[in-house]
């Protein structure tokens, strides 16, 4: 017999994967609208969240041949949601800068009530709550298993 523990943390877990099904498919669902495909959303989080970056690191950070990074980046050019400049650093490379104005113009308003929507539940949880979910997201996002 399981203990109400083991219960509830496996209902979390079902609940996390249900919820991460539903944040891809919504993010494949704009990425269609504004005419990119499901990698492409993903370097655009993953340039929102790290900053500006070479094709070489967005090729380690997702695990994509430098090929198909290419032709992410070509795509997302072409659209206007990042710029390629050479690298301050070291002039023989290139980074992938994203777009701010291009991003809030087109994006951040396909992400709206998804957003108020979050906050609505947030606003549902007290403040010792709150820092909770926060040390758990946390404490997920550090631990999280990354495949080779």
């Amino acid at each position: 017999m399981t203990s109400s523990r083991e219960e509830l943390a496996g209902e979390i877990q079902q609940r996390l994967v249900r919820f991460i099904a539903g944040v891809v498919l919504f993010n494949h669902a704009v990425s269609a609208k504004v005419g990119l495909g499901a990698s492409d959303s993903q370097f655009m989080t993953l340039l929102r969240t790290y900053g500006p970056m070479t094709p070489r690191q967005l090729a380690e950070h997702t695990g994509l041949t430098s090929g198909t990074v290419t032709g992410v980046i070509d795509r997302l050019e072409s659209h206007g949601f990042v710029t390629r400049e050479a690298d301050p650093r070291d002039r023989r490379k290139v980074v992938v800068t994203p777009s701010l104005q291009a991003i809030q113009e087109k994006l951040v308003p396909l992400y709206a009530e998804q957003g108020e929507s979050m906050q609505a539940v947030l606003a549902t949880r007290s403040e010792t709550e709150l820092r909770t979910i926060s040390a758990f997201l946390k404490d997920a996002i550090d631990n999280a298993v990354v495949p080779d």
